[in-house]
């Protein structure tokens, strides 16, 4: 096939595409995020080595929470500051997590504008064409790009809890990789979209670690996220679409390892496509980082409180000008944290902070991590059962007790 014959089907494919996706707006479904994640700017050991960049072929395994027809995903190059050159990408069925492979079969080449490559400018996001691709929900797909050269900045999310693959060469549509590198971080990808109908809407949680799944197992899909789509199913709650949006270390009112909540909000909540429902918990490093760099006298820690609740209610205020319902999680029990090691003066804030999410009227639900998995003994602490070790962070058996804890009602239509 010579290069004009590889142009005009390519063209062909581009306005078959376009023109399908339009057909199924205009049959009333719309695009949702069935899988998505946060982006921040990769540091220290995040932070992927020029030369595995180069002349290379970059696999990562993600699970969707919806089923669907037609799929298309969303690149990102947020916090880059050149423009990103993805030479090629692909879209397959992984053999599973933890698993480099793919099945050949289903492999199909992402496409932008009818084209194979694609020119990411610095800081923007970009969508592939559609894709007709059917799949069940709870799929483990496989996106791979090829990359001749590195970025001069890094987009990506460090806390992935997946393992993401790295060979030599263009090998995107192939299955059996040889000379691996595996890493356990997400780079440059951002969603996975189904066109579904418009009763399917979509649930953000966003927060930090905890959101982010600090607890959960490599290769697992055990985060609380995770175990909240797994009991939408059990409990044969309508079809909804599950993004995590949690960054390790992340805060409210400052940046940390990666932008703060009120920061990144509009980018990792509003701009979800078919979002309906945002899950706020965050709070537990503005709080014991404040105790940790020794900051909490009287005036400080009453002037934190007060920051967080404008906080609170400047993104929940956010939200509803944008018709998206919002719940409230309390902030889980860290007495024992080695790390934040907090007084009863923090202790004292922490039950404040979560009295205030109860009763305030701030949210239109309330999740109640904090009722969930704290000892009832020694309601200060979480459970030791729920205890990923450190008295910070959840175990899977934690994480589903936080998923038992979201009012399902809650994640109806119209925040009732």
């Amino acid at each position: 096939m010579n290069h004009s014959q590889r142009g005009r089907r390519a063209v062909i494919a581009f306005a078959w595409a376009f023109a399908s996706a339009f057909a199924f707006a205009q049959d009333g479904s719309h695009w949702v995020a069935s899988w998505g994640t946060a982006q921040m700017v990769p540091e220290g050991a995040n932070v992927l080595a020029p030369e595995l960049w180069r002349d290379s072929s970059l696999r990562q395994i993600v699970r969707v929470s919806l089923g669907g027809q037609r799929v298309r995903v969303r690149l990102s190059n947020a916090f880059g500051t050149t423009p990103l050159i993805v030479e090629a990408a692909s879209l397959a069925k992984s053999e599973g997590p933890g698993k480099a492979g793919i099945d050949e079969k289903t492999a199909q080449a992402l496409t932008f504008n009818g084209r194979a490559a694609v020119m990411i400018p610095a800081g923007a996001e970009y969508y592939s064409d559609p894709l007709a691709f059917e799949h069940a929900a709870g799929t483990d797909f496989a996106i791979s790009m090829y990359f001749k050269g590195e970025p001069v900045r890094q987009t990506g999310h460090p806390g992935s809890r997946t393992n993401s693959f790295i060979t030599r060469g263009n090998r995107i549509k192939e299955s059996g990789w040889s000379e691996v590198v595996k890493v356990t971080r997400w780079y440059n990808i951002a969603d996975i979209e189904v066109m579904a109908p418009r009763s399917v809407g979509v649930v953000v949680a966003i927060g930090d670690s905890i959101t982010d799944g600090h607890g959960a197992t490599t290769d697992g899909n055990d985060r609380w996220t995770d175990a909240l789509v797994a009991r939408l199913a059990r409990e044969k709650a309508p079809a909804m679409g599950v993004v995590n949006a949690g960054i390790g270390g992340g805060r409210m009112l400052r940046d940390g390892l990666g932008p703060s909540v009120t920061a990144r909000f509009d980018r990792d909540v509003i701009s979800r496509s078919g979002v309906t429902h945002v899950i706020i918990h965050i709070g537990v490093n503005d709080l014991g980082g404040q105790h940790r760099n020794a900051e909490d006298l009287p005036e400080a820690r009453a002037k934190l409180l007060d920051d967080l609740k404008t906080a609170y209610r400047q993104v929940a205020d956010r939200a509803r000008a944008q018709k998206v319902c919002v719940i409230g999680a309390t902030i889980t029990p860290y007495v024992g944290s080695d790390y934040y090691r907090p007084n009863a003066d923090n202790e004292a804030d922490r039950q404040a902070l979560n009295a205030w999410i109860r009763n305030s009227g701030t949210f239109d639900a309330v999740a109640d991590f904090d009722a969930a998995i704290r000892d009832p003994a020694q309601p200060e602490r979480m459970h030791k059962d729920y205890d990923k070790g450190d008295g910070l962070h959840q175990s899977p058996a934690g994480f589903r007790a936080m998923a038992e804890a979201i009012p399902l009602a809650a994640l109806r239509p119209g925040c009732k």
